[in-house]
């Protein structure tokens, strides 16, 4: 669990990063013509994505945490939410090429 929000927080960072730089996903967010470019920075701006938007946001988080990012099958090690569908070239890699990847996200 720990690994996996720290995953999110590293995404949730980079997001904000990405924000204040001033780039923006193209378009609208909503129908009444909201822009995503609108919608503010960090905390403050969560509370200006419209009630729909923020409930399927919700949802699909939840369905994540609840169906997809479960260690189902016991996994290779802790945080290895592949499951036996997703692999990248993770097998293919040796056992120390493996321990050095996990150890540069830890770090």
């Amino acid at each position: 669990v720990e690994l996996k929000h720290g995953r999110i927080c590293q995404l949730a960072f980079l997001g904000n990063i990405i924000t204040r730089a001033g780039i923006h996903l193209p378009g609208a967010i909503s129908l009444d013509g909201t822009k995503f470019s609108d919608i503010g920075n960090g905390w403050a701006g969560s509370f200006e994505v419209p009630k729909d938007g923020a409930l399927q946001i919700l949802f699909f988080v939840g369905f994540l945490e609840l169906f997809v990012m479960k260690d189902i099958t016991g996994g290779e090690f802790v945080g290895d939410f592949r499951n036996g569908f997703i692999d990248f070239g993770w097998d293919t890699f040796s056992e120390e090429k493996k321990m050095q990847k996990r150890a540069i996200e830890l770090n």
